[in-house]
């Protein structure tokens, strides 16, 4: 099933979001990536430019074979043809049409000052670039797109000149000529009235390509729909040169949640969550939490009083059904929170606190004191889950008792430096002595840890350490502050978050790995002494 052609969603992720600063993708992250694009159910994915770099060149070439593509149809992009050379003569040109990609998207100066500066060529001789460029790859059998860079500022400085790139490129055969906010400046009501206007003087078919450093990009997509534009260009969390560009998930979102306007096939939208996270793990950027729609802080609640309305009616402070987007609302435990947060919290972990009052309101006063002296649950999922077991049942969940632990940190003469560990346990009716070495001095606990406790309990091989955080509390103090160590935990099959606050960090790291392997035995089924 492909969507309409009568709107398009466009996605430039693989080449112009790969401009992000640190973003660096391989020719198989690519093929993955647009993999996802299409589950999304994007019309267009623009792949990169074929003939430019190498890299691109191998993608497009494995692309004709190893991209089966449901929903989206494949775009190549590229430039116009160079000042004073033949169409039919342009290597890049040749490389566009050669790339086997149905649709290509030329890239044309629309400002004059562009023109005489960065072509160095004449305003007459770059409409003719454009004319020559579309009607050679049109006379090929390809459609084509016309990207107008710089379309803005360009209107501002002679609009006369960027209206004709506009009329040439259509008379030639661009499907679609997208008016382009290359620099970023333009706010919404500024741009909704220059495509008001462009409309109005041409009866070309526009789209809209915007960058977001005003933070105005969604903003100012959505401004020129409005207007009229039907072709929306953008990159999958908002990824791309300097602040990024438009993020299409929240575009996208907007416009079929908000606007009721269906620009996906029917339930691909539920899926842009997921698709979010799983773009965000090869390009290896860290996902913001606080993104609109699918970020995980997006349908997340934290004051006591919201918990409350929410307990009555989630709407009640939630813009949206977080599912509509594959989202899920989180309550989060903090000093804030008040009964109603505690007990949704419980119900989101699997516990029932309904009819258990006096638990709730130990547990509400015991999550205000810890947090006054440091500890913060709203990341630490599942130390709050352990609180509340301990609450419940009258005593805490143990597998193994930590009694001491001693670490050591030595460099030697050729600044080698190595840690060790002893730790000293009960577990089972045993007292156990175990060694563990790594490449610091949590490590090498948490070694020591997994070394004593592995023949009494070998579903610990299945548990890695995935992610460790610092945090020093109370500034002033510097290092004789009050630590936070938060330890992330998988076991393959999902991810949890510990926490241990203490003056030294070493015994907050201890505290964090107690409890994280002490969750991870109670995943993995294991029944408490």
């Amino acid at each position: 099933m492909t969507i309409s052609d009568s709107f398009h969603i466009y996605d430039t992720t693989l080449r112009d979001g790969a401009q992000q600063e640190g973003l660096n993708l391989s020719v198989h992250d690519k093929l993955t990536i647009a993999r996802h694009l299409d589950e999304l159910g994007v019309g267009f994915i623009e792949g990169g430019w074929p003939g430019a770099n190498p890299k691109d060149t191998e993608f497009f070439k494995l692309a004709q074979t190893e991209l089966k593509l449901k929903n989206a149809t494949f775009v190549a992009f590229g430039a116009t043809r160079r000042p004073n050379v033949k169409a039919a003569d342009d290597v890049l040109l040749r490389a566009l049409q050669d790339s086997g990609a149905p649709v290509v998207t030329l890239v044309a100066k629309s400002h004059d000052r562009h023109v005489d500066l960065a072509l160095k060529t004449h305003l007459d001789e770059n409409l003719a670039m454009i004319r020559d460029s579309i009607q050679f790859l049109r006379a090929g059998g390809q459609r084509v797109f016309l990207d107008a860079e710089h379309f803005f500022d360009g209107y501002r400085s002679n609009s006369a000149y960027a209206l004709e790139v506009v009329r040439v490129a259509a008379e030639a055969g661009a499907d679609v000529i997208a008016l382009c906010d290359t620099n970023g400046g333009m706010l919404p009501d500024e741009l909704s009235d220059v495509v008001h206007e462009v409309l109005a003087k041409s009866s070309a078919r526009l789209g809209i390509h915007c960058h977001n450093d005003t933070g105005c990009a969604i903003a100012n997509s959505l401004a020129a729909v409005a207007a009229g534009a039907t072709h929306v260009q953008g990159t999958l969390n908002g990824y791309g040169e300097r602040t990024g560009n438009a993020d299409l998930v929240s575009i996208i979102a907007n416009l079929q949640l908000k606007k009721k306007q269906q620009v996906l096939p029917a339930g691909t939208l539920e899926e842009a969550f997921r698709i979010s996270h799983a773009v965000a793990e090869v390009t290896n950027v860290s996902p913001s939490a606080r993104q609109p729609y699918v970020g995980v802080s997006a349908f997340a609640h934290k004051a006591g009083l919201h918990a409350s309305a929410i307990k009555v009616d989630p709407a009640l402070y939630q813009h949206e059904d977080p599912e509509s987007v594959g989202n899920d609302m989180r309550m989060l435990v903090s000093e804030m929170a008040g009964r109603a947060s505690i007990e949704l919290k419980s119900q989101e972990l699997g516990f029932d606190l309904s009819k258990e009052k006096e638990v709730v309101t130990r547990v509400v006063e015991r999550v205000k004191s810890m947090e006054a002296k440091g500890y913060t649950f709203e990341a630490a999922d599942a130390s709050f889950e352990l609180l509340l077991r301990e609450e419940l049942d009258g005593k805490r969940p143990t597998f193994f008792k930590l009694e001491s632990w001693e670490t050591t940190v030595d460099q030697d003469a050729h600044k080698s430096v190595s840690s060790r560990a002893i730790v000293k346990l009960q577990s089972k009716g045993q007292n156990i002595e175990s060694q563990g070495v790594g490449n610091g001095p949590v490590n090498a606990i948490d070694n020591a840890l997994r070394n004593g406790l592995e023949k009494l309990y070998p579903e610990l091989k299945n548990l890695e350490l995935t992610d460790y955080k610092v945090r020093i509390l109370e500034g002033r103090l510097g290092t004789g502050a009050i630590t936070r160590v938060l330890v992330e935990t998988s076991d393959g099959n999902g991810e949890w978050s510990t926490i241990g606050v203490h003056e030294n960090v070493i015994a907050a790291s201890a505290m964090a790995l107690e409890d994280a392997l002490t969750y991870g035995l109670l995943r993995q089924g294991k029944s408490p002494e």
